[in-house]
């Protein structure tokens, strides 16, 4: 008995030692912490979080958690991509069960169920839903729709200056918030890869935004060290959430920390370069030149492993690669739309294309796979209705694609697939996302 009592008075001693070794006291405390920032609600960006006006002034904690709540009103909840706890603990749980992984199934957008014959062609089965922006239409020309990565949510931006987040449901897609960037009409916005973000960069500035929606902040990186250009327009973001790719002029692309934003190194194309596009593991950079040149890069050492001509172009327009890896697209000024298979890219210098798309007349302008690659989506922003949906197995168009004898689409200024493959969204020069099911 007295051996116990010994026992488990050395046990107390050891858990009180402990407890002191990880209580430990900050080396200093900053005054300026602890002092609250108050914010003008009377801002014509905020007076819409005002719930009277008594609420003119707002402390930063306070409007925080008012954008919280407002969010998680229309998620319906905080989103799993949302929860810091929730993602902890799925990291710690991802290879404990399959019951695990059909719990996370139920968490994702898009098709749920897939057949074990791959996607038919000819017809492809689809439905016209409200568009995706449909609670707040852009006023003017909308040049970006995106889905986020992992939620099921969409992001429109446009020349309106205006960034939304909708809800994606297929009946109502209710507006989860807008923020406005003042004399800032946007060019490009992008999630960045962990979905806290968005990145957006203007028509006519050097400095682009990020929106962190985490926080509710919006940070203006006024110039980047090392970066000399005119405008910062197009940029692409890695597909590991490491780097983003700032197209620049005169053929010079400028590889930047996804983390800090800074400089980490320069790379420079023959001729000027109009489109990029970063493989899927985020090792190598397909660059494609006004002269119709593609050149591919190391990510890790910023070399040119090799360099071929795109066939028939004269003058190109935009690239993607597929999500599989297997195959590159490149879209030209004359309309045609060439795909290749990679490892032919890498290999020669004068490629042949597995399949040239001639369904375009008019310069083609965007290009995108769909998440399994079954389809490649092309567009032109230059004439009414300029988009066409490819069966990749068989290098067909889908004939139902878009709707004959009714105009809908307009001008496309921008694509893109729900994560699943659910849904489909075209951007256009009216101000709508418009949704396909």
């Amino acid at each position: 008995r007295k051996r116990l009592q010994k026992e488990s008075s050395d046990s107390e001693v050891e858990n009180e030692a402990k407890g002191k070794i990880f209580s430990k006291k900050p080396a200093w405390v900053d005054e300026d912490d602890e002092a609250e920032e108050n914010v003008d609600m009377t801002h014509r960006y905020r007076k819409d979080f005002m719930k009277s006006d008594a609420e003119k002034i707002l402390t930063k904690k306070k409007l925080k958690r008012r954008l919280e709540e407002q969010f998680q009103q229309a998620m319906g909840g905080v989103p799993a991509w949302a929860d810091l706890e929730n993602r902890k603990k799925s990291k710690r749980t991802a290879s404990d069960s399959d019951s695990d992984e059909d719990d996370d199934l139920l968490c994702r957008t898009g098709n749920f169920v897939s057949n074990s014959e791959s996607l038919p062609r000819g017809i492809l089965k689809m439905s016209t839903c409200l568009p995706a922006n449909q609670e707040r239409f852009a006023n003017g020309k909308l040049a970006t729709v995106q889905f986020h990565p992992s939620a099921q949510v969409v992001m429109t931006a446009g020349h309106d200056r205006s960034v939304s987040l909708f809800q994606v449901d297929g009946i109502k897609n209710p507006k989860i918030q807008s923020i406005y960037l003042e004399s800032f009409p946007i060019y490009k916005a992008c999630f960045s890869v962990d979905g806290e973000q968005v990145i957006a960069t203007g028509t006519h500035h050097k400095m682009f935004f990020v929106y962190d929606m985490m926080s509710g902040s919006i940070i203006p990186i006024q110039k980047v060290r090392g970066v000399e250009e005119r405008f910062l327009r197009n940029f692409e973001v890695s597909p590991d959430g490491s780097f983003m790719l700032l197209t620049g002029t005169s053929g010079y692309l400028h590889l930047l920390s996804m983390k800090t934003k800074e400089l980490i190194s320069t790379m420079k194309v023959n001729g000027r370069c109009t489109a990029s596009a970063f493989t899927p593991d985020s090792s190598k950079i397909y660059s494609y030149s006004k002269e119709g040149e593609v050149f591919i890069w190391d990510v890790r050492s910023r070399k040119c492993l090799h360099k071929f001509e795109d066939e028939g172009s004269l003058e190109g327009k935009c690239i993607a690669v597929s999500k599989n890896n297997q195959y590159v697209a490149c879209g030209s000024a004359s309309g045609v739309v060439n795909l290749y298979t990679t490892d032919v890219c890498l290999k020669e210098k004068h490629p042949k294309p597995v399949k040239a798309i001639m369904n375009l007349v008019t310069s083609a302008t965007c290009v995108t796979f769909n998440p399994t690659t079954e389809i490649l989506a092309v567009a032109s922003r230059e004439a009414d209705e300029a988009v066409k949906l490819v069966h990749i197995p068989s290098y067909t168009v889908f004939s139902n694609f878009p709707v004959f004898r009714r105009k809908q689409i307009y001008l496309a200024q921008s694509m893109d697939f729900s994560p699943r493959s659910g849904f489909f969204s075209v951007a256009n020069n009216k101000g709508k996302a418009l949704l396909f099911r």
